[in-house]
Protein backbone atom coordinates (compact mmCIF):
# COMPACT_ATOMS: atom_id res chain seq x y z
CA UNK A 1 0.00 0.00 0.00
CA UNK A 2 1.37 3.46 -0.92
CA UNK A 3 0.73 6.69 0.24
CA UNK A 4 1.10 9.22 -2.00
CA UNK A 5 1.03 13.08 -0.79
CA UNK A 6 0.60 16.77 -1.47
CA UNK A 7 3.02 19.00 0.35
CA UNK A 8 2.86 22.98 0.27
CA UNK A 9 3.53 24.90 -2.65
CA UNK A 10 2.93 28.71 -3.78
CA UNK A 11 -0.53 28.50 -4.09
CA UNK A 12 -1.98 25.43 -1.79
CA UNK A 13 -1.13 24.66 1.62
CA UNK A 14 -3.16 22.78 4.69
CA UNK A 15 -2.28 25.56 7.60
CA UNK A 16 -4.10 23.19 10.34
CA UNK A 17 -6.13 20.72 10.79
CA UNK A 18 -8.43 18.62 13.42
CA UNK A 19 -11.51 18.55 15.17
CA UNK A 20 -13.38 17.65 12.02
CA UNK A 21 -12.03 20.54 10.19
CA UNK A 22 -9.37 21.93 7.69
CA UNK A 23 -7.79 25.32 7.35
CA UNK A 24 -6.16 25.67 3.87
CA UNK A 25 -4.49 28.42 2.01
CA UNK A 26 -5.50 28.85 -2.00
CA UNK A 27 -3.43 31.56 -3.08
CA UNK A 28 -4.27 34.82 -1.27
CA UNK A 29 -7.02 33.63 0.36
CA UNK A 30 -7.18 31.28 3.43
CA UNK A 31 -10.58 28.96 3.88
CA UNK A 32 -12.19 27.09 6.68
CA UNK A 33 -13.87 23.51 5.79
CA UNK A 34 -15.59 20.41 7.60
CA UNK A 35 -13.73 17.47 7.33
CA UNK A 36 -14.80 14.17 9.33
CA UNK A 37 -11.33 12.51 8.88
CA UNK A 38 -9.95 15.15 10.80
CA UNK A 39 -9.91 13.01 14.43
CA UNK A 40 -6.94 14.74 16.28
CA UNK A 41 -6.64 18.12 18.04
CA UNK A 42 -5.99 21.48 16.70
CA UNK A 43 -2.41 22.43 16.49
CA UNK A 44 -3.12 26.39 16.41
CA UNK A 45 -6.14 28.19 18.35
CA UNK A 46 -9.37 29.01 17.78
CA UNK A 47 -8.44 32.79 17.53
CA UNK A 48 -6.23 32.01 14.66
CA UNK A 49 -8.70 29.70 13.21
CA UNK A 50 -11.32 32.88 12.93
CA UNK A 51 -8.96 34.77 10.88
CA UNK A 52 -10.06 32.50 7.92
CA UNK A 53 -11.03 34.66 4.94
CA UNK A 54 -14.29 32.19 4.44
CA UNK A 55 -15.80 29.76 6.67
CA UNK A 56 -18.03 26.72 5.73
CA UNK A 57 -20.90 26.75 8.14
CA UNK A 58 -22.21 23.39 8.46
CA UNK A 59 -25.70 24.08 10.05
CA UNK A 60 -26.55 26.53 7.50
CA UNK A 61 -24.85 24.59 4.36
CA UNK A 62 -23.55 28.38 3.40
CA UNK A 63 -20.22 30.31 3.30
CA UNK A 64 -19.78 33.10 5.33
CA UNK A 65 -17.16 35.27 3.72
CA UNK A 66 -14.86 38.34 4.94
CA UNK A 67 -16.01 41.68 3.13
CA UNK A 68 -14.38 42.15 -0.36
CA UNK A 69 -13.34 38.97 -1.25
CA UNK A 70 -13.24 37.67 -4.85
CA UNK A 71 -16.18 34.91 -5.53
CA UNK A 72 -13.56 33.32 -7.67
CA UNK A 73 -9.77 33.53 -8.07
CA UNK A 74 -7.03 31.45 -9.79
CA UNK A 75 -4.50 29.18 -8.53
CA UNK A 76 -1.86 27.07 -9.65
CA UNK A 77 -1.14 23.39 -9.12
CA UNK A 78 1.59 21.00 -10.27
CA UNK A 79 2.16 23.69 -13.72
CA UNK A 80 -1.47 23.87 -14.12
CA UNK A 81 -4.48 26.55 -13.23
CA UNK A 82 -7.54 26.35 -12.00
CA UNK A 83 -10.40 28.83 -10.54
CA UNK A 84 -11.44 28.59 -6.98
CA UNK A 85 -14.88 28.87 -6.23
CA UNK A 86 -16.48 27.79 -2.87
CA UNK A 87 -19.57 25.99 -3.83
CA UNK A 88 -23.06 25.29 -0.97
CA UNK A 89 -21.56 22.00 -1.02
CA UNK A 90 -18.42 22.92 0.69
CA UNK A 91 -16.20 22.07 -2.24
CA UNK A 92 -14.12 24.63 -4.39
CA UNK A 93 -13.24 22.91 -7.46
CA UNK A 94 -10.49 21.18 -6.49
CA UNK A 95 -9.19 18.06 -4.60
CA UNK A 96 -5.48 19.15 -3.70
CA UNK A 97 -4.59 15.72 -2.64
CA UNK A 98 -4.89 14.56 -6.65
CA UNK A 99 -1.25 16.19 -7.17
CA UNK A 100 0.48 13.17 -7.30
CA UNK A 101 -1.69 11.36 -9.43
CA UNK A 102 -1.73 14.32 -12.18
CA UNK A 103 1.97 14.44 -11.65
CA UNK A 104 2.08 10.25 -12.41
CA UNK A 105 -0.60 10.47 -15.27
CA UNK A 106 1.95 13.45 -17.28
CA UNK A 107 5.28 11.06 -16.34
CA UNK A 108 3.73 8.05 -17.99
CA UNK A 109 2.13 9.55 -20.75
CA UNK A 110 5.24 11.44 -21.83
CA UNK A 111 7.46 8.19 -21.51
CA UNK A 112 4.83 6.49 -23.26
CA UNK A 113 6.92 8.79 -26.64
CA UNK A 114 3.49 7.67 -28.73
CA UNK A 115 0.12 8.89 -29.20
CA UNK A 116 -2.19 8.72 -26.05
CA UNK A 117 -5.92 8.08 -26.21
CA UNK A 118 -7.33 9.08 -22.64
CA UNK A 119 -11.14 8.71 -21.17
CA UNK A 120 -11.34 11.03 -18.23
CA UNK A 121 -14.77 9.70 -16.48
CA UNK A 122 -16.46 11.71 -13.97
CA UNK A 123 -14.04 14.28 -14.59
CA UNK A 124 -15.89 17.32 -12.63
CA UNK A 125 -13.31 20.43 -13.01
CA UNK A 126 -10.59 18.78 -15.27
CA UNK A 127 -7.88 18.12 -13.13
CA UNK A 128 -6.99 14.90 -14.63
CA UNK A 129 -8.03 15.87 -18.25
CA UNK A 130 -5.32 18.96 -17.88
CA UNK A 131 -2.52 16.63 -16.69
CA UNK A 132 -3.19 14.68 -19.69
CA UNK A 133 -3.94 17.35 -22.31
CA UNK A 134 -0.46 19.18 -20.67
CA UNK A 135 1.47 15.69 -21.52
CA UNK A 136 0.68 15.70 -24.90
CA UNK A 137 -2.40 12.98 -24.71
CA UNK A 138 -5.90 13.22 -26.75
CA UNK A 139 -9.05 13.69 -24.20
CA UNK A 140 -12.63 12.75 -23.80
CA UNK A 141 -13.83 14.62 -20.63
CA UNK A 142 -17.16 13.17 -19.45
CA UNK A 143 -19.40 14.56 -16.43
CA UNK A 144 -22.87 14.15 -16.32
CA UNK A 145 -22.62 17.86 -14.68
CA UNK A 146 -22.97 20.49 -17.30
CA UNK A 147 -21.82 23.46 -14.67
CA UNK A 148 -18.73 20.75 -13.66
CA UNK A 149 -17.85 20.86 -17.61
CA UNK A 150 -17.78 24.59 -18.07
CA UNK A 151 -15.51 24.75 -14.99
CA UNK A 152 -13.04 22.11 -16.44
CA UNK A 153 -12.90 24.00 -19.86
CA UNK A 154 -12.14 27.59 -18.07
CA UNK A 155 -9.69 26.01 -15.98
CA UNK A 156 -8.04 24.64 -19.46
CA UNK A 157 -8.59 28.08 -21.46
CA UNK A 158 -6.65 29.53 -18.14
CA UNK A 159 -3.74 26.83 -18.44
CA UNK A 160 -3.13 27.75 -22.10
CA UNK A 161 -4.47 24.23 -23.01
CA UNK A 162 -7.71 24.89 -24.52
CA UNK A 163 -6.44 24.48 -28.24
CA UNK A 164 -5.28 20.83 -27.70
CA UNK A 165 -7.40 17.72 -28.46
CA UNK A 166 -9.94 17.59 -25.88
CA UNK A 167 -13.74 17.08 -26.24
CA UNK A 168 -16.03 17.57 -23.73
CA UNK A 169 -19.25 15.24 -22.95
CA UNK A 170 -22.04 15.98 -20.51
CA UNK A 171 -23.57 12.48 -20.16
CA UNK A 172 -23.91 9.60 -18.16
CA UNK A 173 -20.81 7.77 -17.31
CA UNK A 174 -22.17 4.07 -18.08
CA UNK A 175 -24.15 5.07 -21.22
CA UNK A 176 -21.40 6.91 -22.50
CA UNK A 177 -18.82 3.79 -22.09
CA UNK A 178 -21.59 1.51 -23.21
CA UNK A 179 -21.79 3.94 -26.71
CA UNK A 180 -17.79 3.35 -27.12
CA UNK A 181 -18.33 -0.05 -27.10
CA UNK A 182 -20.52 -0.01 -29.94
CA UNK A 183 -18.57 2.47 -31.73
CA UNK A 184 -15.67 0.50 -31.69
CA UNK A 185 -13.07 3.41 -29.88
CA UNK A 186 -10.65 2.30 -27.73
CA UNK A 187 -8.59 4.38 -25.04
CA UNK A 188 -4.89 3.64 -23.91
CA UNK A 189 -5.56 5.48 -20.29
CA UNK A 190 -8.43 5.28 -18.36
CA UNK A 191 -9.05 8.06 -15.14
CA UNK A 192 -12.32 7.88 -13.27
CA UNK A 193 -13.24 9.33 -10.04
CA UNK A 194 -16.54 8.15 -9.51
CA UNK A 195 -18.65 8.90 -6.25
CA UNK A 196 -20.42 6.93 -3.71
CA UNK A 197 -23.96 8.18 -4.94
CA UNK A 198 -25.18 10.80 -7.94
CA UNK A 199 -27.19 11.51 -10.87
CA UNK A 200 -26.06 11.44 -14.47
CA UNK A 201 -26.35 13.73 -17.26
CA UNK A 202 -30.30 13.05 -17.22
CA UNK A 203 -30.98 11.99 -13.66
CA UNK A 204 -29.45 8.55 -14.22
CA UNK A 205 -28.55 7.15 -10.72
CA UNK A 206 -25.55 6.14 -9.54
CA UNK A 207 -24.71 3.59 -6.68
CA UNK A 208 -20.93 2.71 -6.28
CA UNK A 209 -21.95 -1.22 -4.29
CA UNK A 210 -24.13 -1.64 -7.84
CA UNK A 211 -22.40 0.00 -11.16
CA UNK A 212 -18.91 -0.17 -10.22
CA UNK A 213 -18.06 -3.47 -10.93
CA UNK A 214 -20.22 -3.30 -14.03
CA UNK A 215 -18.21 -0.10 -15.47
CA UNK A 216 -14.87 -1.57 -14.87
CA UNK A 217 -15.69 -4.70 -17.17
CA UNK A 218 -16.92 -2.06 -19.46
CA UNK A 219 -13.85 0.26 -19.55
CA UNK A 220 -11.93 -3.56 -20.13
CA UNK A 221 -14.05 -3.45 -23.74
CA UNK A 222 -12.37 0.05 -25.30
CA UNK A 223 -9.20 -0.32 -23.76
CA UNK A 224 -6.43 -0.32 -27.00
CA UNK A 225 -4.43 -3.07 -27.78
CA UNK A 226 -1.75 -1.62 -26.20
CA UNK A 227 -2.88 0.07 -22.70
CA UNK A 228 -0.97 2.59 -20.74
CA UNK A 229 -2.93 2.69 -17.13
CA UNK A 230 -6.41 2.76 -15.79
CA UNK A 231 -6.51 4.81 -12.68
CA UNK A 232 -9.59 4.49 -10.36
CA UNK A 233 -9.87 7.05 -6.98
CA UNK A 234 -12.17 7.32 -4.35
CA UNK A 235 -13.44 10.01 -1.97
CA UNK A 236 -15.73 9.23 1.03
CA UNK A 237 -16.96 6.31 -0.54
CA UNK A 238 -16.37 4.23 2.53
CA UNK A 239 -14.35 1.73 0.82
CA UNK A 240 -10.86 0.35 1.38
CA UNK A 241 -8.57 1.11 -1.80
CA UNK A 242 -7.83 -2.95 -1.13
CA UNK A 243 -11.46 -3.09 -2.75
CA UNK A 244 -10.61 -1.24 -5.43
CA UNK A 245 -7.44 -2.98 -6.41
CA UNK A 246 -9.18 -6.33 -6.24
CA UNK A 247 -12.12 -4.78 -9.04
CA UNK A 248 -9.07 -4.04 -11.41
CA UNK A 249 -7.31 -7.38 -11.04
CA UNK A 250 -10.30 -8.36 -13.26
CA UNK A 251 -8.56 -6.25 -15.99
CA UNK A 252 -5.38 -6.86 -15.93
CA UNK A 253 -5.91 -10.85 -16.53
CA UNK A 254 -4.02 -11.25 -19.98
CA UNK A 255 -2.34 -7.85 -20.64
CA UNK A 256 -0.01 -7.40 -18.33
CA UNK A 257 0.09 -4.83 -15.73
CA UNK A 258 1.14 -4.08 -12.53
CA UNK A 259 -1.05 -2.78 -10.04
CA UNK A 260 -0.75 -0.20 -7.03
CA UNK A 261 -2.96 0.86 -4.20
CA UNK A 262 -3.33 2.88 -0.77
CA UNK A 263 -4.17 6.18 0.20
CA UNK A 264 -4.07 9.99 -0.70
CA UNK A 265 -3.13 12.55 1.77
CA UNK A 266 -2.13 15.93 2.48
CA UNK A 267 0.80 16.94 4.62
CA UNK A 268 -0.16 19.97 7.16
CA UNK A 269 2.68 22.49 6.28
CA UNK A 270 4.41 23.23 9.29
CA UNK A 271 3.84 20.08 11.18
CA UNK A 272 3.77 17.34 8.13
CA UNK A 273 0.86 15.42 10.03
CA UNK A 274 -0.92 13.83 7.13
CA UNK A 275 -4.77 14.38 6.11
CA UNK A 276 -6.24 11.07 4.63
CA UNK A 277 -8.09 12.55 1.67
CA UNK A 278 -8.92 9.85 -0.41
CA UNK A 279 -8.17 6.43 -1.88
CA UNK A 280 -6.71 5.36 -5.17
CA UNK A 281 -6.46 2.18 -7.33
CA UNK A 282 -3.76 2.29 -10.32
CA UNK A 283 -1.99 -0.40 -13.13
CA UNK A 284 0.77 0.31 -15.27
CA UNK A 285 0.54 -1.59 -18.14
CA UNK A 286 3.72 -3.40 -19.05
Amino acid sequence: MKILTTKPSKDYELIDSGEGEKLERYGQYILRRPDPQALWPKNLTEQLWKQADASFLADGAKWKTKEGMNKDWEIEMSDLKFMIKPTPFKHVGIFPEQESNWIWIKEKIKQANRPIKMLNLFGYTGGATLAGLSAGAEVVHVDGSKSAITWAKQNAEISGLANRKVRWIEDDAKKFVAREIKRGNKYDAIVMDPPAFGHGAKNEVWKIEEDLIKLLAMCREILSNEPLFIIVNGYASGYSAIAYENGLKSIIQNLGGEIESGELTIAEAKTERLLPAGIFARILFS
